[in-house]
């Protein structure tokens, strides 16, 4: 990133803000994942050492959200809905089109969403902001989440989990656990062969044996 805030190698001519924090290792392919980011807060962002967001992330930040992105964290095109906060793991792998949103944006009533509704053409943006609540998301370390998942406010997924592609995660999940669906259930637990402490497998000796 040079001394503007520009990336040398962007297609958008945009900046990053200046309250987005990103380790010199890490890599932003491009500003316009920026394009809907209003928080303003200290640090809005973090990206954490070796971390990267690819074509198509968008972080959709209020004025109040946080983001952060671990260590090796790997984010390919998702969408990061967030006025509270939204924590990545370190070497957590989250595809394309995924969504995370830690609030609804709208009032469940329909009267009220209504009237959101129309304000909308008035909001420099033209994104609904209402005043609703917000829960924070937490995706621990180790974490795969396949392409299309959706993964609604206050959920917390468990450190080694995996979650299918399409689904939408509505509570939180424990650690090791493969969920998929609409809503995401538990499919089964990983066993310790696939976690990632377990011990490396012994080498096995290729040819006849020595006597």
């Amino acid at each position: 990133m040079s001394a503007g805030r520009t990336l040398a190698w962007d297609w958008y001519p945009g900046t990053i803000p200046d309250n987005v924090v990103i380790d010199d290792t890490a890599y932003v392919e491009t500003s316009f994942s920026f394009y809907l980011f209003r928080s303003q807060v200290p640090v809005g962002v973090k990206y954490g050492r070796g971390a990267s967001t690819y074509l198509g992330t968008m972080f959709d930040v209020g004025p109040a959200g946080r983001v952060e992105l671990g260590d090796y964290a790997l984010v390919h095109g998702a969408r990061i809905i967030c006025d509270a906060e939204v924590i990545i793991g370190d070497y957590a792998l989250i595809s394309w089109n995924v969504v995370f949103m830690d609030t609804y944006r709208l009032p469940l009533e329909a009267r009220e969403r209504r009237k959101e509704l129309e304000r909308v053409p008035a909001h420099p943006l033209r994104v609904a902001a209402a005043s609703v609540s917000a829960q924070p998301i937490r995706v621990e370390r180790n974490v795969w989440i396949g392409f299309d998942a959706c993964v609604l406010p206050g959920v917390t997924i468990g450190e080694g989990s995996i979650v299918g592609a399409k689904s939408v995660v509505t509570h939180s999940v424990p650690p090791y656990t493969v969920v998929a669906g609409n809503p995401a259930r538990a499919i089964r637990q990983l066993d310790a062969g696939e976690r990632r402490d377990a011990p490396a497998p012994t080498p096995q000796r290729l040819g006849p044996s020595t006597p």
